[in-house]
């Protein structure tokens, strides 16, 4: 509705991860930095954690990019973590493009580390990712602790990073999980925007949807919208749309306090 009032090329507060928008705060510069050390150096595990909305899926695809461009990777990713130790594998020989051959859990293993030798003679890497993982059970947690232990005398077969919620944190902590936790070689915990950093995020993105000073956020509007929305990314977008948008129906090209205001009470209401 406002995008054409503003001159803008596209919606700049779309929620859907795209990297074309994706911004880098000190933050997610450092999370991305971890997890390309973490995989070009072969450490074996890697954990990210963040908040629900911190970015974590449009920084994965970031990764996926420059993995892709660095050419020797072949990846696995697993979005839907919810199943059992045997759908796993299955899932994981899908991801790399090969038909499990069998049913029961120890032959498929079997299989999955014949294809990972045939891959590494070959020149290849693979790269595990699984998102969610604060969802795996520990069955299936323990069944990626044996498929971390997958090794040629040289290096590892399989490089794991596990993405997920802070309590992926918590759930590898317990004591039953210590061999699991010792092999994570490379941790890091995204962490919210900070104010300075919402502001350079929300003109990050109005600049990449064509916006040329239209509309303008007041520095009242931004502090409204970090002490809202805690700096958190996905509670931002819903914000910053709602508050142009009422901002447009003034006709004003300034954002300010008393717009955001009006779009954190539509919010809430769709939340109740």
């Amino acid at each position: 509705m406002y995008q054409s009032y503003y001159g803008l090329s596209e919606l700049p507060f779309h929620i859907t991860p795209d990297p074309k928008f994706l911004y880098l705060s000190p933050t997610h510069q450092e999370a991305l930095q971890h997890l390309k050390y973490g995989v070009f150096e072969k450490k074996g595990f890697i954990v990210l954690v963040g908040e629900v909305g911190c970015g974590k899926t449009t920084l994965c695809r970031q990764f996926l990019q420059d993995v892709e461009q660095d050419g020797r990777f072949d990846v696995a990713l697993i979005l839907n973590p919810a199943v059992n130790e045997t759908q796993m594998l299955r899932a994981i020989l899908a991801e790399l493009g090969e038909s499990p051959l069998h049913h029961e859990q120890p032959d498929l293993l079997g299989q999955l580390n014949r294809v990972l030798l045939d891959r590494i003679a070959g020149g290849r890497d693979i790269l595990l990712i699984i998102d969610e993982a604060q969802n795996l059970s520990f069955g299936v947690l323990e069944q990626i602790r044996l498929l971390s232990n997958l090794e040629t005398d040289k290096h590892k077969l399989l490089q794991i990073v596990l993405m997920g919620q802070p309590e992926l944190k918590d759930i590898l902590s317990r004591p039953e999980l210590r061999q699991l936790r010792q092999r994570v070689l490379v941790h890091y915990e995204l962490t919210p925007l900070t104010r300075a950093d919402l502001a350079h995020y929300v003109q990050h993105r109005l600049t990449r949807s064509g916006g040329q000073g239209r509309p303008y956020f007041t520095p009242w509007a931004l502090r409204a919208v970090h002490r809202y929305s805690g700096g958190i990314p996905r509670i931002v977008n819903n914000l910053c749309d709602k508050a142009i948008l009422a901002a447009y129906i003034r006709e004003s090209d300034e954002v300010t306090w008393w717009d955001v205001r009006r779009a954190i009470k539509d919010l809430k209401n769709l939340t109740h």
